[in-house]
């Protein structure tokens, strides 16, 4: 089953592609939101200002929300992880929602942005983490954090803790680079394709668009 890689023009696609091609995923790159019918997982990359989500608009969110709603799982990474949650301080714009919780500034008391290696403490057991060792160093580059929450599956410290890793039900994110953090990262991709090879058949969706809803669920989902 292929997954879809999200470009909103936000980051280098290709050091994703690479790190999932390691682990023999097959991914393709959707060209609008209706194209996502049909994808086994679906992962939303990003580097950079949450300001670039806007691409993000009401069609994407909309078949976003509804492939999760059929139990496709769905990756966030970095600044993908910090469009799970209701939004951020570092632009008026909404998030996905999946994740409660708004993301803000790293302190000033260290320096920002975080560039380099934080070991992870995992918090409680994730199958995104399953097999990457406790304490493994991953590699992160980024000014804003998402807090810890009963979503969180590992934190790590860098002036204040922060949710490094998130997991509620098929929704799943990361604030570091899995794609550039070695053998640790490369074993969360390979987590992340066998919960997409895992998904039945029956999980491949309508468009959102083109689904007749029962009344109870026509208004649109808050954010």
């Amino acid at each position: 089953m292929k997954i879809a890689l999200i470009d909103y023009r936000a980051g280098n696609l290709t050091s994703v592609r690479k790190g999932f091609a390691a682990v023999g995923a097959e991914l393709f790159t959707p060209s609008d939101p209706s194209a996502l019918a049909g994808a086994g997982g679906i992962v939303v990359p990003g580097v950079g200002h949450f300001g670039a989500t806007a691409f993000l608009d009401e069609g994407w969110r909309r078949e976003i929300q509804a492939a999760v709603a059929d139990g496709v799982p769905l990756l966030g990474i970095c600044l993908g992880l910090q469009w799970l949650f209701e939004g951020s301080e570092e632009a008026p714009l909404p998030g996905l929602g999946a994740l409660a919780g708004q993301c803000a500034r790293l302190p000033p008391i260290v320096k920002v942005p975080h560039v380099g290696w934080n070991s992870l403490e995992v918090t409680r057991p994730s199958s995104l983490l399953e097999d990457v060792p406790a304490g493994a160093q991953v590699y992160f580059t980024h000014s804003f954090a998402a807090p810890v929450t009963a979503d969180c599956v590992a934190a790590t410290t860098h002036g204040v803790r922060f949710a490094a890793a998130v997991q509620r039900g098929n929704v799943w994110g990361v604030q570091f680079h899995p794609e550039k953090s070695g053998r640790p990262g490369l074993q969360i991709l390979d987590n992340f394709t066998t919960l997409v090879r895992k998904q039945p058949a029956a999980n491949l969706q309508t468009p959102a668009a083109n689904r007749e809803q029962p009344a109870a669920n026509r208004e649109p989902r808050a954010t």
